[in-house]
């Protein structure tokens, strides 16, 4: 079975704007791009079944019925978008209760390790490659010695 030229574009609409409200700061277009990515991979699956008789024995000829997984697959995707929208909705809700918006603020700890990141990085005036033993300076022995501090404490 070939799917219908606008089911198809229609799905990856949905999905795009999906993707693209998920990776938003508020949570409430966190949710809405759950919701939009959901219905997306319901319509999905729909173009993936076959359409016939309803999937009942002796109601018809068992080459016309249409493949009933689809339908069930459709319903438990139908249940988990649901369960996520309650549990993104209950993050929303509880974030403007405390703090009067439902933006998602930077993680100390992950802005940490991204400064440690940039500062292990090779610098670009050292391309012949050769390992040299500057790289031990006393500089550098103490911010190692501070990194393991900070890891200790």
């Amino acid at each position: 079975m070939t799917p219908n030229l606008t089911y198809v574009i229609v799905v990856g609409v949905l999905v795009a704007a999906g993707v693209t409200l998920l990776l938003e700061r508020s949570l409430t277009r966190v949710l809405m791009g759950v919701i939009l990515l959901g219905n997306g991979a319901n319509m999905l699956l729909l173009t993936g079944g076959r359409a016939g008789t309803p999937p009942i024995v002796g109601d018809g000829p068992q080459e016309e019925m249409s493949d009933p997984l689809p339908q069930a697959m459709i319903l438990t995707a139908i249940v988990i978008t649901l369960g996520m929208t309650a549990f993104l909705l209950a993050l929303a809700y509880r974030s403007w209760h405390l703090n009067g918006h439902d933006e998602v603020q930077d993680d100390v700890e992950d802005r940490r390790i991204m400064d440690l990141a940039e500062r292990d990085e090779v610098p670009d005036d050292d391309v012949d490659g050769d390992d040299d033993d500057d790289a031990n300076t006393e500089t550098e022995r103490s911010r190692t010695a501070s990194v393991d501090a900070g890891r200790a404490g």
